[in-house]
């Protein structure tokens, strides 16, 4: 396999691409995967409906496959990056064969490992996650290279018609890093009372 990066051209600028996809966002839970997601997330605007996780690698999916379960009434996206998500890839079949009307998965592809080190991942080398998650009988896919295909994503989103996945091609610069809450306890009482539950 070719180790030549073949993101798109066009790629986004991430902050810009999230700052999009969270606008007006009423209602919707987030969570984020590990990493630059949940500082895109952040920096855009903490908010008691984002989940952040930390130190979570190939979770972040199955995390919002249980909450777009337990909350049918709420949208939910899941935030992650192309690493994250080739970590978690066997959770996308158990999330198609659940198939929540209420969970967008969005994945920020910037084609490199940005945690370790921006090592060339396997989506900078050709593999394409919107693909990988057609091929799981995902119904509706979109691998978007633009504001407007951002835009149709958030709109999908809110929407809550049908399980949803989008590859969202971005740069791969690092912008400065805005940290999300450390303590995961105080983020999940935060996000339960959100929700309307107690603390336990």
């Amino acid at each position: 396999m070719s180790t030549t990066p073949r993101l798109p051209a066009r790629a986004l600028e991430r902050r810009a691409a999230v700052t999009a996809m969270l606008k007006d966002r009423g209602d919707l839970l987030v969570v984020t995967g590990l990493g630059s997601p949940s500082y895109d997330a952040f920096a855009v605007g903490d908010h008691t409906g984002n989940y952040y996780l930390w130190a979570a690698m190939g979770s972040a999916v199955m995390v919002g496959l249980g909450i777009a379960m337990a909350q049918r009434a709420r949208p939910v996206l899941v935030l992650t990056g192309d690493g994250e998500m080739l970590m978690g890839v066997g959770s996308l079949a158990t999330v198609a064969l659940k198939a929540p009307k209420n969970l967008m998965i969005a994945v920020l592809d910037n084609g490199h490992y940005g945690e370790t080190g921006m090592q060339l991942s396997h989506t900078g080398q050709g593999v394409e996650l919107d693909a990988v998650a057609a091929s799981f009988m995902v119904p509706w896919t979109r691998r978007v290279t633009d504001l407007a295909g951002v835009e149709e994503v958030r709109a999908r989103a809110h929407e809550r018609t049908g399980l949803s996945f989008a590859t969202i091609k971005i740069s791969a610069d690092n912008p400065p890093r805005a940290l999300p809450p450390r303590d995961g306890v105080a983020v999940k009482t935060r996000f339960r009372a959100g929700l309307g539950f107690g603390t336990i």
